[in-house]
């Protein structure tokens, strides 16, 4: 797997928007952003795979790091 568990197209801001994923060792590209919430440690994405699912991918300001779970 990348160091990186999560790939972003920016076209003007720094994080963009998620267009896919690792989960398992698995590239899984995102079907649907669901929504996505500012909050003040970071970037939340709810979004939808449409093999595996949803998901919640957490970018974090202060460390760079994204997170992912499925939800």
């Amino acid at each position: 797997m990348p160091s990186d568990p999560v790939e972003c197209r920016s076209d003007y801001a720094y994080i963009g928007y998620p267009v896919a994923f690792f989960w398992r060792d698995k590239r899984l590209e995102v079907t649907q952003i669901l929504s996505e919430t500012r909050v003040s440690s970071g970037y939340s994405f709810r979004i939808l795979n449409r093999e595996v699912g949803f998901f919640e991918l957490f970018y974090d300001l202060s460390t760079d790091v994204w997170t992912v779970q499925q939800s």
